[in-house]
């Protein structure tokens, strides 16, 4: 049985040394994949402030939305590929698209017990056949989701879902998200 809150506290800990968020989820993928038994993926997509606001994040203040070097329109949010371990990954995932998109777009945590069911299911992996999706919200703004996929049908637990939502909650209090809110 996996001790989500070990894990939580380690990630605070390791939090302590630098809070950008690069370094936290970075470490946060390492001790879930070393942690968690019958998982092909974990990892983070982070929202995209250009797709939201159309601006590059430290552009000039007053700086106008189509002045962005931006090949994405602004009202059309994504998630982009963060820190993860496992096989290569989707890089861009549209809010209310597969089970990421819809944690993000809804602030729900999503547990999947067999992804080939769920409608508009994006499979970055055809081996995952299970997932379990939480979202990272920082002043009520969605800033990311933690994504973790199982190749085994109903791989993930309540427990599990409880678990991972309490380790988001210790990300959302150390990690320093705010290039994204």
């Amino acid at each position: 049985m996996t001790d989500y809150g070990l894990l939580a506290k380690q990630i605070v800990s390791l939090a302590e040394v630098d809070a950008h968020w690069l370094p936290v989820l970075s470490n946060a993928a390492a001790l879930l994949w070393d942690a968690l038994d019958d998982v092909n993926w974990v990892g983070f997509y982070l929202v995209d402030p250009v797709t939201v606001t159309g601006v590059e994040p430290g552009a000039a203040p007053g700086a106008e939305p189509d002045a962005a070097p931006s090949d994405h329109e602004p009202c059309t949010p994504e998630l982009r590929l963060g820190p993860f371990q496992g096989k290569v990954a989707c890089v861009r995932i549209p809010f209310g698209r597969g089970v990421c998109g819809t944690a993000a777009e809804t602030k729900t945590s999503q547990l999947v017990e067999d992804v080939h069911q769920f409608p508009g299911h994006i499979a970055c992996d055809s081996a995952s056949n299970s997932e379990v999706v939480v979202p990272i919200v920082k002043d009520n703004q969605v800033v990311g989701v933690l994504d973790i996929d199982s190749p085994s049908v109903a791989r993930f637990t309540q427990e599990d879902l409880t678990g991972l939502e309490q380790v988001v909650k210790a990300l959302e209090s150390c990690a320093n998200f705010s290039d994204f809110c």
